[in-house]
């Protein structure tokens, strides 16, 4: 079977006892996966972005978990959650603003403690990090049709960043709503941010919505202003690595901006994001910003593009204020302004 008859990317899944995903770092110019047995590959993966989007390293987190119980050579229950204590502290440092990451790894911790014996919690554990990622394609899938009602038509939808297939197992976030669209007969186009410094919209983005054959346009960052101020865009859809309960968003750096410039031209401005995403203890002042390594911006690869010695301030995130956002879009339907109740309202369904 090649790789075109596929229906979907599948970035991450459970082989043989074994962690396979796509190599991001390698799109667009390649489709490579890779096979890690070793839960510390795994953290090194979502560390150095070969895996990357919350959905996904929540995936990846669980799995990392589910290698290390098998890498244990303890004998007990007690010694076998001592190391998995271990890995856990290990998987989460990789990525400490993304949600989704923590909720996986607590996920499996909760279940390990259940089993009695050394086989049957790593039995319980890889049963369990198996159906979180069959499970976080049914949550797109059903996130996507709610999504799909706020578009219409002959929309052109700008997004942000990479919150499709390649940033879940499979399907996406805000991609899967855009796909979800398409999928009940509306004719739309797509415009995707190129989004610096590490290109998620043009080599992940622009990559998988070509791949999937949507109508899908590029411009750098710097262009958002001027696609909205011509009218090239009717709507936006952005994912969400944390949603706090008060609808505040953190999202790829750069959202912020974008979420500005929809407010000024009057355009819907919408996040996709599952329940899992949400951190509803946290207040803003609490949430730490990722800041990454500097030669991220100051060269393209291997070539030089600013001068040695310069400082460089790199945030992976910002945070989009909730006044600027028309709706936030999970598996249990839209929130929608006053967040607070209406985000409460949703997990009071979701029980």
């Amino acid at each position: 079977m090649t790789e075109k008859t596929l229906p979907l990317l599948r970035t991450i899944e459970w082989k043989n006892n074994k962690v396979v995903m796509i190599d991001q770092t390698k799109l667009p110019v390649e489709l490579v996966r890779v096979e890690y047995s070793d839960y510390l590959d795994v953290a090194n993966a979502i560390k150095t972005l070969i895996i990357r989007g919350a959905p996904a390293i929540g995936v990846a987190g669980a799995f990392g978990l589910a290698l290390a119980s098998l890498q244990s050579k303890s004998s007990t229950k007690e010694q076998l959650i001592s190391d998995l204590e271990i890995a856990k502290k290990i998987l989460f440092e990789t990525r400490p603003t993304a949600v989704n990451l923590a909720w996986g790894l607590e996920q499996i911790m909760m279940v390990a403690k259940k089993g009695n014996t050394v086989s049957e919690i790593q039995n319980l554990i890889i049963n369990t990090a198996k159906q979180m990622a069959e499970d976080d394609i049914k949550i797109n899938m059903t996130m996507g049709k709610y999504g799909s009602e706020l578009f219409s038509n002959n929309d052109t939808i700008m997004t942000h960043c990479n919150a499709g297939s390649l940033a879940t197992v499979a399907y996406g976030t805000a991609l899967g709503v855009i796909r979800a669209t398409k999928e009940s007969g509306k004719n739309i186009k797509v415009i995707a941010t190129e989004t610096r410094p590490v290109q998620q919209g043009s080599r992940l983005t622009a990559f998988e919505l070509k791949h999937d054959g949507f109508d899908v346009s590029l411009i750098p960052d710097t262009a958002v202003g001027y696609s909205m101020a011509n009218k090239l865009v009717n709507k936006v859809v952005v994912g969400a690595d944390r949603v706090l309960r008060t609808g505040h968003v953190y999202n790829k750096i750069g959202t912020y901006q974008v979420a500005l410039m929809a407010k000024q031209h009057g355009i819907p401005f919408y996040v996709a994001a599952p329940l899992s995403t949400f951190d509803m203890k946290s207040s803003p002042q609490e949430v730490i910003i990722e800041q990454r390594k500097g030669t991220e911006v100051t060269q393209i690869g291997d070539r030089k593009t600013a001068p040695d010695g310069i400082n460089v301030i790199n945030p992976a995130f910002d945070m989009t204020p909730p006044e600027l956002i028309s709706g936030i879009i999970t598996e249990a339907g839209v929130a929608k302004p006053p967040f607070e109740e209406s985000i409460k309202k949703l997990f009071e369904a979701k029980k």
